[in-house]
């Protein structure tokens, strides 16, 4: 491998994507640099004054088969592959009338953006690109000698070493390039394969996984400080949230303000299509949760079930902020807002909490499908999103007592905040709020008794005649395996029970609930959260 700088005397240029292409021939051609080129790239290099070769004719051979075979000839590959400074690759280069090529700059066939504009399966094959790749893993495993740029944004810093390096290229710069193609045509080949699987094959869990992303932003550390972070976002078609939001202000966002931000976002989705709703997490679980009139009016009942745990939270909306609701929210500590817009107004108000970030983006489709990836020790777990949603006409009222519209509407918003609280999880739900949520315990039953004990707490708190778990509707992630977490909740106050049913002991359940004078619906689905 060459250690030397190699002076640039051709280049081969063959784009799709045309940005800045122009200026770059240009460059380069001030330099004296030949120029190869096929296709289109020729045709707009010539409309713009350059002296170009077409690749057709430095290889004595034609293009053919609609364009499918143009620069696969030993004259492209041989003058990438060729190692300069080894004699038999060098007599075969005057044998074979093999003339280097210092620099190649190759973008590939649109591939990703043919299949997400729903391109009939024909175009999708013709947009699959074999000679663009095969050039530039070519000229990348050669870069001792070769430089191949593959990304627009490198244009200006690979002039730029020209003009440093006396119109070559240094070792350190070919090496940096080199990765770079590497991970674009891995990257390239990743989509590829995953049409295949999902879009062509319909698998869901395909033999081979192959996952490609692009690194966003490296945090300031991860979970804890002695830990490392960055955020990555999918290549290719994807659903926009938390990793694509304006960040209108703040300090610069950490591991742990995405994670809970992620789920704020994503609990607050559940109320898309709902009136005013706002969401409060903290340490990815919901401390609040609730319906309104207004913004503000949804935000004051979301607080008042948990204000403690409130207190340096990430907050979710689903309708753009006004002036009453920021006022509402800077009204204590926070970390995130997370919205789907504010108003000047908002944003005036937000603008004198300095430190508080405040994160626009459009809201995601809770129905929507899509892979949930863990990572374990040895291996990956892999599994559809949890996209489940229960109506009304999918519940199974199992007790004598029917519930009421209002209990009905209460056991469906319980159950919804449910989704998203850690397992085990029971919310209870009154009027279009939360009023106790426990979360995470390895007992369902002390689920039930922490959130009740958070309930007065915050009844305490607000000065209120009892805690607002007093007729509400609670619900359970999974069923009760006895009666009693139940009873607990009939205890603290529940008139209405939703739970997934299922238990070897529902008889038993039944029949608590009906003693309590409780009216209990079945779901037939859970929601773990783990």
């Amino acid at each position: 491998m060459s250690e030397m700088p190699v002076k640039v005397t051709r280049a081969l240029i063959s784009v799709s994507d045309k940005t800045g292409v122009v200026d770059l021939a240009q460059a380069l051609a001030a330099r004296g640099v030949e120029l190869l080129s096929t296709g289109g790239t020729a045709k707009a290099l010539r409309d713009a004054g350059l002296g170009v070769k077409d690749v057709s004719e430095h290889t004595g051979f034609p293009e053919m088969m609609d364009g499918r075979v143009k620069t696969l000839h030993p004259k492209v590959h041989g003058g990438l592959l060729a190692l300069r400074d080894h004699p038999e690759h060098a007599a075969a280069m005057r044998d074979h009338d093999i003339a280097p090529i210092d620099v190649v700059v190759v973008n590939l066939y649109p591939f990703e953006a043919t299949v997400a504009k729903g391109a009939a399966r024909d175009e999708i094959i013709e947009n699959i690109d074999i000679g663009g790749p095969s050039m530039v893993r070519s000229a990348a495993k050669n870069h001792g000698y070769v430089a191949i740029l593959t990304d627009p944004a490198d244009y200006a810093e690979f002039i730029a070493a020209l003009d440093a390096n006396d119109g070559a290229t240094d070792l350190a710069l070919r090496k940096r390039l080199a990765a770079k193609a590497f991970a674009a045509t891995a990257a390239y080949d990743s989509a590829i394969s995953s049409w295949f699987a999902f879009g062509d094959q319909g698998k869901l869990f395909p033999d081979t996984l192959t996952v490609a992303m692009t690194r966003g932003d490296e945090l300031r550390y991860g979970e804890n400080p002695h830990q490392k972070a960055a955020f990555y976002a999918p290549r290719g078609p994807h659903t926009k949230g938390i990793g694509q939001a304006r960040q209108v202000q703040g300090k610069e966002l950490s591991y742990n303000n995405l994670n809970d931000a992620d789920g704020a976002l994503e609990l607050i989705a559940e109320f898309k299509d709902a009136g005013p709703a706002v969401a409060i997490i903290k340490h990815a679980n919901p401390c609040g949760v609730a319906t309104g009139t207004s913004l503000a009016d949804a935000y004051g009942a979301a607080l008042a079930c948990d204000p403690v745990s409130a207190f340096g939270g990430i907050i979710a909306v689903n309708r753009p902020l006004d002036a009453a609701a920021a006022e509402a929210i800077t009204g204590i500590f926070t970390e995130v807002v997370v919205a789907p817009d504010a108003d000047e107004a908002a944003l005036a108000i937000f603008a004198k909490k300095k430190n508080l970030r405040l994160l626009l983006t459009e809201l995601p489709n809770p129905a929507r499908g899509g892979l949930a990836l863990k990572t374990i020790a040895g291996g990956y777990l892999l599994q559809s999103r949890d996209n489940g949603a229960i109506g009304v006409d999918d519940l199974k009222i199992v007790t004598a007592r029917q519930p009421s519209p209002q209990e009905l509407a209460d056991m469906l918003f319980a159950w919804r905040v449910a989704k998203h609280v850690k397992s085990n999880a029971i919310v209870y739900a009154k009027d279009g709020a939360t009023a106790g949520i426990g979360a995470g315990q390895m007992s369902r039953l002390d689920s039930a008794r922490i959130a009740a004990w958070k309930a007065r707490d915050a009844a305490e708190a607000a000065g209120w005649a009892q805690a607002k778990t007093v007729g509400s509707a609670v619900a359970s992630d999974a069923f009760f395996p006895f009666a009693d977490g139940l009873l607990a909740a009939a205890d603290a106050g529940a008139t209405a029970v939703i739970q997934p049913g299922g238990s070897i002991r529902d008889d038993e359940v039944i029949a608590a609930a009906n003693e309590k004078g409780l009216a209990m619906a079945f779901t037939g689905m859970r929601h773990f959260r783990h």
